[in-house]
């Protein structure tokens, strides 16, 4: 009896193993402190070469005794993939006529040869119009390669119920509607607050107007700008691959297979020595699958001279991210001199994962079986925005080196009967609940004792 005993304690931990034993590597993770309560790392190439799924489910962060933590995958894109930058916006106030025959405002400005304002005068156009409610003018001359969005600070306390149509402008003369309407809202009531204190942009403008739509007092303390990151500051990674010449159509082709679920975002051709050929770039996921267009045609060329060699830039893929495992060069004129390699260009994405359970914690990946939960980990990022700023950022870890887990055997799908270790538990906790059942009718049995 006491063997069956001691089985039965034991299910909790085959059960943990088990889940290990779904996938084929794992990370250690370091964190620089233990207390921060969210924590984030980057994935790296390695990571990528174990993963699996297109959508990246197989990917998942598991405390010490294996268990998952609630953990998800964010684009490179997302706004904690990497901190937000600042800068205060000069503003000025200027009164606007409230007809919108003329659409304006004669300004008077002083600039310098960037476009900066230095000094700004504002006169009606049309003297028979009753002057309205002031009106802000914004100065993002300096960031010529736009802004995100633009961030308000009111006054602590305050109440704040305004709407304002939004216009754009690279010469203080022609204004363009960007925003109809957009309120700001700044409200709170019984210990809650609702806040809406943006405006989001997406694009360069080098001035940008707000013309109140009632007479709804507004005040604020700042502006702030939430400055676009050009794409060449992100961080970029490469993987180079080789190919085998191939045919399409009786057109020189070229087939490479990516060794792992990279999220493709460009592509370079690298030729031995001084080429030019126009190529149109293709991929899918497997054999069965249609070829679908990613980019070009475009020429890509490499002239070697005494000063160096000059190198066309990038293709753009369409559709991307694309995680297929199959792609192929096309030669749509010119001939290659010798096989191309094919850089394939992406941005690392990261994972959000809370502490949860008993440190210290892996990041886990390659499975044919397993699927990470969903967890609500976005929203979560949102609330602690919210709360502690737009600043907010987990704490970044780091992974250590891979080690095997079940290796290629994780990546097997399983076939029927299923995996005999999964039977082995479903029996082991059948004979287990037997084992309490005859107790519980050993015990019914017994004659009371008088």
């Amino acid at each position: 009896m006491k063997r069956w005993t001691l089985l039965i304690a034991l299910l909790p931990v085959l059960a943990v193993a088990q889940v290990r034993g779904d996938y084929a590597r794992q990370w250690s993770i370091a964190l620089p402190e233990s207390d921060a309560g969210a924590y984030r790392v980057d994935l790296d190439a390695d990571v990528y070469r174990a993963i699996t799924s297109p959508s990246l489910r197989d990917v998942n962060v598991v405390d010490a005794q294996g268990k998952p933590v609630s953990a998800d995958v964010f684009g490179p894109d997302a706004p904690l993939a990497s901190p937000p930058r600042f800068a205060s916006v000069p503003w000025f106030v200027v009164r606007t006529p409230r007809g919108e025959d003329d659409g304006g405002l004669a300004l008077i400005a002083r600039r310098d040869t960037t476009g900066r304002i230095l000094s700004l005068e504002a006169q009606l156009t049309n003297g028979t119009d009753a002057p309205a409610p002031r009106a802000f003018l914004l100065d993002l001359s300096r960031w010529p390669d736009g802004v995100e969005a633009l961030v308000f600070d009111f006054p602590p306390g305050a109440d704040v119920q305004a709407a304002f149509r939004v216009e754009t402008s690279d010469d203080l003369q022609v204004w363009r509607t960007m925003h109809p309407r957009l309120q700001f809202l700044d409200l709170q009531q019984s210990g809650s607050r609702l806040a809406k204190n943006d405006i989001p942009l997406g694009m360069a403008a080098k001035y940008v107007r707000l013309v109140p739509l009632g007479d709804e007092a507004f005040a604020f303390t700042g502006v702030r700008a939430r400055i676009a990151m050009p794409a060449s500051e992100r961080t970029w990674a490469w993987e180079t691959v080789q190919g085998r010449e191939a045919r399409d159509h009786g057109k020189v082709a070229y087939e490479f297979e990516s060794p792992g679920r990279f999220p493709v975002e460009r592509a370079d051709v690298i030729a031995g020595g001084n080429a030019a050929v126009e190529w149109r770039l293709e991929s899918r996921d497997d054999d069965d699958a249609p070829w679908t267009w990613r980019a070009g045609p475009w020429v890509a060329f490499r002239v070697a001279a005494r000063d160096g060699a000059t190198t066309s830039a990038p293709a753009s893929i369409g559709g991307a991210p694309v995680r297929d495992r199959q792609w192929r060069l096309v030669a749509e004129s010119g001939t290659p001199s010798a096989p191309p390699a094919l850089k394939l260009g992406y941005r690392p994405e990261v994972v959000v994962f809370l502490a949860q359970g008993t440190p210290p914690y892996a990041l886990v990946a390659g499975s044919a079986r397993a699927v990470r939960g969903d967890a609500p980990l976005p929203r979560l990022v949102d609330a602690m925005r919210a709360s502690k700023g737009e600043d907010w950022q987990p704490m970044p870890a780091t992974l250590g080196l891979p080690t095997e887990l079940a290796g290629k055997t994780a990546l097997e799908r399983p076939t029927t009967p299923e995996d005999w270790k999964r039977w082995l538990l479903w029996v082991l906790l059948v004979v287990g609940a037997a084992i309490v059942a005859g107790f519980a009718i050993t015990l019914l049995r017994k004659p009371p004792v008088n």
